[in-house]
């Protein structure tokens, strides 16, 4: 009877990743990128019946009872909403909502709910 006798040798590759840099620039210019940086927002005025204003481009950086203005109108953001969806067993933003009232209206409600805490 013959016997084999085999050694096996297992070579693993390494594993090469790839970095995507902008160009260096002095920090002044990265800063004020940051700052300026619009990402696109879903707007809907939530008065009743519910009106999609359509998608807007805003500063990362805002939140409930900033004034913006769409087509000469003022409004208030009353909520901003960002929804996820898995993919491939990672979260991915799928959507950034903002919920705005005519500023009218979100002053009217300020103040018909501290009316109603007072009471």
């Amino acid at each position: 009877m013959a016997m084999v006798a085999s050694t096996s040798i297992v070579y693993h590759k390494p594993r090469l990743s790839v970095v995507c840099r902008k160009k260096d620039r002095p920090d002044r210019e990265l800063e004020r990128e940051k700052k300026e940086h619009k990402y696109p927002f879903k707007v809907v005025e939530i008065t009743p019946p519910p009106r999609c204003l359509g998608v807007r481009c805003f500063l990362t950086n805002i939140h409930c009872g900033e004034s913006v203005t769409i087509e000469g109108q003022a409004y208030t953001v009353s909520a901003e909403t960002h929804r996820y969806q898995l993919r491939k067993g990672r979260y991915e933003t799928s959507e950034k909502r903002l919920d705005v009232l005519s500023t009218s209206r979100y002053i009217l409600n300020l103040y018909l709910d501290n009316l109603l805490d007072n009471s």
